[in-house]
């Protein structure tokens, strides 16, 4: 049993940390739940309580993370609701349509609800680049977070 519980301990974090970069993941989320999943079966004994709780910090940094880079950059450039909801539909129909989709839809969506708002070319076009450079920022963030914490993991499996 425990063996079936590490596999899906570990599934868990490798799922998690693609979900970093696939908007449709809870890639922190699901990298802490393998984590604590995984201090469970050992009934915390190698990864201790205090990493659990270190680590759900850091969970919760990395969600934030996610969410302020994007909204601050928007705001920055003069964002309308109708440019950050385009740039939430656009990652959404980003994660459906490949590589190419997730890198480029959240612009396009936010240069498109901004342009609704304002009917003015170029502010969508600096308010969708805004945004998706602060997408950029909170995966490139998100990423550092979710490659510390399973750095933080395999430091307490190893010593």
């Amino acid at each position: 049993m425990n063996t079936a519980l590490w596999i899906v301990a570990v599934l868990m974090i490798l799922v998690g940390i693609a979900g970093t970069v696939l908007p449709a993941l809870p890639g922190v989320a699901l990298v802490f739940a393998g984590i604590a999943l995984a201090a469970w079966i050992d009934g915390f004994t190698v990864i201790s309580g205090w990493t659990v709780g270190l680590l759900a910090v850091l969970t919760v940094i990395g969600v934030a993370v996610d969410y302020v880079a994007q909204l601050l950059s928007a705001q920055r450039a003069g964002a309308t609701t109708l440019g950050i909801a385009g740039a939430a539909v656009g990652t959404v129909v980003g994660v459906f349509t490949g590589l190419i989709g997730l890198l480029f839809m959240p612009l396009i969506g936010a240069a498109i609800g901004e342009f609704i708002a304002h009917r003015d070319m170029m502010r969508a076009g600096r308010v969708g680049a805004a945004t998706w450079v602060g997408l950029l920022v909170g995966a490139v963030l998100k990423l550092a977070i979710v490659f510390t914490m399973a750095g933080i993991f395999v430091a307490a499996l190893l010593f």
